[in-house]
């Protein structure tokens, strides 16, 4: 007799269920052979399963050395890009671990440095241990911030400093536990925290920051779907080319107080099923199939008005377009983005009419990485949805190629929306700096190679 129970497909579900029961490395061989297989694509199922892997070996993690940890996140990131070079998004997740660590690395030994908190402030002296520096060895006594300044060799004579006044704060790296300062009675004895202590909490912040990026990848959508209010207004036609889940809650959020139209320019034959059968999916994960036209359906039930149309008329249409909203796939530090096959020609018809093109984006797309090899970035499909095999006498005389993706340079990008807000590709960069730490840019080398 059958089982009534359906055979399960491997993707992310399996993987995010299988992780707390499976060891490390049984984990880190799956998700490599999940990625090899494209059983797990696109930028935001490569992060949540990235993120939620890196928390579980972090976990697991038994070493007391800060570089050995780095060097274990290191060589599982390493392993993950092999497995998906093109994937940007799985670096983009490891620099932010790698990140982590360094931050809480830096508060902790920041924390282990004497400091007269009692006082209320921090006192700057010349040590009588080590060698004084020969800027600070002089015969008068530093200026410490609110307190009385005295001139040397003057006798009951105080003069009040101007420093006094302002508040300020001077360190000196010639502070050592158990010495005595200007100002303070007794000595104060910074506490010795021991390796295995410092690092097991180490590892229990930079666990709680990695749940902060889980959490983060989970609502990115729905944030940018927040500012659909300020760049959708009523009576627009907005042009789009893939049914993906960033524009589709995008545009559900601004049609519960708008009315416009959607021009929808199908690409055949990369999404031409995908048109009619994608949903929206219940647990905001993988996109979910079905056997009516579910992506035209949920955007005719909130009320707005969808033309499908065949993508050679988007040149044609684009003069009546107000702006056009694009999905990508990786944004790279010059402010260039890889999106869906079509993105390109479609940015280059809105430049010639003028029509703004705005990209939808989480932060966690955004690469540090520039794209000097555009063509390692592009993904090819099968040939045989372009020519089929009818056609076998063309294709032995022909080289026949299927590009998944488009690069479309900074300059025909006039606004990004990511969860963090409107951006101007100009500005990337900042974002980036902030998300992402020098020493890990290249810790993989080159990843588009």
């Amino acid at each position: 007799m059958p089982s009534s129970a359906g055979t399960v497909t491997p993707g992310l579900a399996t993987f995010l269920a299988s992780l707390k029961v499976s060891p490390v490395e049984t984990s880190i061989e799956q998700l490599v052979s999940l990625l090899k297989r494209r059983q797990i694509r696109n930028s935001q199922p490569c992060a949540i399963a990235t993120a939620h892997l890196l928390r579980r070996v972090l976990r697991a993690v038994r070493v007391a050395d800060l570089a050995k940890l780095l060097e274990r996140v290191q060589q599982v990131g390493q392993r993950l890009i092999a497995a998906q070079p093109r994937e940007l998004a799985i670096g983009n997740i490891v620099r932010r671990v790698l990140g982590l660590i360094r931050d809480e690395a830096e508060e902790n030994r920041d924390g282990e440095v004497p400091a007269h908190f009692d006082m209320g402030r921090e006192s700057c002296y010349n040590g009588d241990t080590g060698p004084v520096p020969k800027e600070t060895s002089n015969e008068r006594p530093p200026v410490l911030a609110n307190q009385i300044s005295y001139a040397v060799g003057t006798k009951g004579s105080a003069v009040p400093s101007l420093f006094s006044f302002a508040p300020s704060k001077v360190t000196s790296p010639l502070s050592t536990p158990g010495t005595r300062t200007p100002g303070s009675e007794s000595p104060v004895v910074a506490p010795v925290l021991s390796t295995a202590d410092t690092t097991h909490d180490l590892i229990a912040e930079v666990v709680e920051g990695v749940q902060e990026v889980i959490d983060e990848l989970n609502q990115a959508d729905d944030q940018i779907a927040g500012y659909a209010l300020d760049h959708i207004h009523a009576g627009e036609m907005v042009l789009t080319h893939t049914p993906s889940m960033t524009v589709q809650k995008f545009f559900l959020k601004a049609a519960a107080k708008r009315k416009f139209t959607v021009v929808y320019a199908e690409t055949s034959p990369i999404d031409h099923q995908a048109a009619h059968v994608t949903g929206i999916a219940d647990d905001g994960g993988d996109e979910v199939e079905g056997n009516s036209e579910r992506f035209l359906k949920a955007m005719t039930v909130a009320g707005v008005t969808v033309l499908l149309v065949p993508f050679s008329a988007v040149f044609v249409l684009m003069s009546r377009i107000n702006k056009v909203v694009l999905d990508t796939h990786v944004v790279s530090a010059n402010g260039g983005l890889v999106a869906a096959a079509g993105a390109k020609i479609i940015s280059k018809a809105a430049n010639v009419h003028h029509t703004p093109v705005v990209v939808l984006s989480g932060v966690y797309k955004l690469s540090p990485i520039y794209p000097f090899n555009v063509g390692a970035l592009i993904g090819y499909g099968d040939p045989k949805d372009v020519i089929g095999s009818q056609h076998g006498g063309l294709t032995q005389k022909v080289n026949v190629e299927n590009p998944l993706f488009d690069y479309v340079p900074a300059n025909l990008v006039d606004l990004y929306i990511t969860n963090l807000g409107g951006h101007a590709p100009s500005y990337l960069y900042r974002i980036v700096a902030d998300h992402y730490r020098s020493e890990d840019l290249h810790f993989m080398g080159s990843e588009l190679e």
